[in-house]
């Protein structure tokens, strides 16, 4: 098939990606599309679970290899939705539908690439392609559970929307629950040791909190208060606030690192809920990046989180779309965001692999 040939068929995989519920963990059906996909275009697949995933026609253990990963399940549609989030739309250049920008047509894009270099003889570097599950989750079943499966990778391109941008950096993620403790007791009575008085400072000492290191692509670590509880009815102080506090690490520090820096020094009980969500990065002089740049891409380093952050190898995000549409109401991709998208992965590729 051409890359036009290609192309097209992607932007009709994406619409009746859009038109099937893929909710993590309940992406059975849209893997078999994904699987479908391969059959059609005679590329030998497996599927893990409700991983798709395929090597290159020749590949090679001698050589090193290529990850080319986007994921296939979606958030649940917000209430705000004025159109069927389940029905492809496409209105002025735009195909709407939940999951199209994030990441269905990262996901369709690389599948397309994947398919354009699949049958090529005598590459530089194999290639692997796995259309994964449970990325929105964070679940035990997705990416995370195929590095042990496919073949040992060495530099991964992510496809999450990037506007088609090189992300070369990628922060990680810790949630902690914290824990401010107290005296409890009727609320009649004196007591100077009430928790939600103490959570006054504690919240303050988060507010104001500032980790040394500071990396030029992702900027400082970000660490902010997401969620406080305590008591349970109005005439008794509780023994205890809870706090769930949510941390962006950048990549001069490992989760390791910050959660031994916050459990030594934050004012109050501090436990990690995983420690697996790490950042990620790739050199700027890797051939990936410059090949990207030579093409007029830019660098940047992303906030958001990705399935970049369960490789232990080298990654870049990038894909078409637009990272400030996802998981909002009424999401779309402009079709011609992904044409875009497949020709450039493909010259990129090209520079690299070829």
């Amino acid at each position: 098939m051409t890359q036009k040939e290609l192309t097209y068929s992607a932007i009709d995989l994406l619409k009746k990606l859009i038109e099937i519920p893929s909710f993590s963990s309940e992406e059975d059906k849209t893997g078999d599309l994904l699987a479908y996909w391969c059959t059609i275009h005679n590329i030998e697949y497996n599927r893990t679970k409700n991983n798709v995933w395929a090597v290159n026609k020749y590949f090679d253990e001698s050589k090193p290899t290529i990850l080319l990963n986007s994921h296939h399940d979606t958030v649940y549609p917000n209430n705000g939705y004025t159109k069927d989030p389940f029905k492809a739309i496409v209105e002025d250049g735009k195909l709407y539908g939940l999951g199209s920008n994030d990441a269905g047509g990262c996901l369709v894009a690389l599948l397309a690439t994947f398919s354009y270099f699949y049958h090529q003889e005598n590459l530089k570097y194999n290639l692997v392609f796995v259309g994964s599950a449970e990325e929105e989750s964070s679940g035990p079943d997705g990416l995370n559970s195929m590095l042990s499966i496919i073949p040992k990778i060495d530099v991964g391109i992510v496809g999450e929307p990037t506007q088609m941008q090189l992300a070369i950096a990628e922060k990680g993620l810790i949630v902690f629950d914290g824990k401010v403790k107290g005296t409890p007791s009727h609320a009649a009575h004196p007591n100077s040791d009430n928790p939600i008085y103490n959570a006054i400072e504690v919240l303050e000492w988060f507010k104001n909190y500032q980790f040394d290191k500071t990396s030029e692509v992702l900027g400082d670590v970000k660490m902010t208060v997401t969620q406080i509880n305590a008591g349970k009815q109005h005439n008794a102080v509780p023994s205890a606030v809870d706090l769930v506090i949510d941390v962006r690490v950048n990549d001069k520090y490992s989760n390791k690192e910050i959660a031994d820096i916050l459990e030594r020094e934050a004012p109050c009980e501090m436990k990690p809920r995983s420690l697996r969500l790490n950042s990620s990065s790739i050199d700027k002089n890797h051939p990936l990046i410059e090949a990207g740049m030579a093409i007029g891409r830019i660098t940047y380093g992303s906030p958001t989180l990705s399935d970049q952050s369960v490789l232990s190898c080298q990654s870049v995000k990038l894909g078409p779309g637009d990272s400030t549409r996802s998981h909002t109401a009424d999401e779309f991709i402009y079709v011609d965001e992904i044409k875009e998208g497949i020709d450039i992965y493909i010259k990129i590729l090209e520079q690299v692999i070829k």
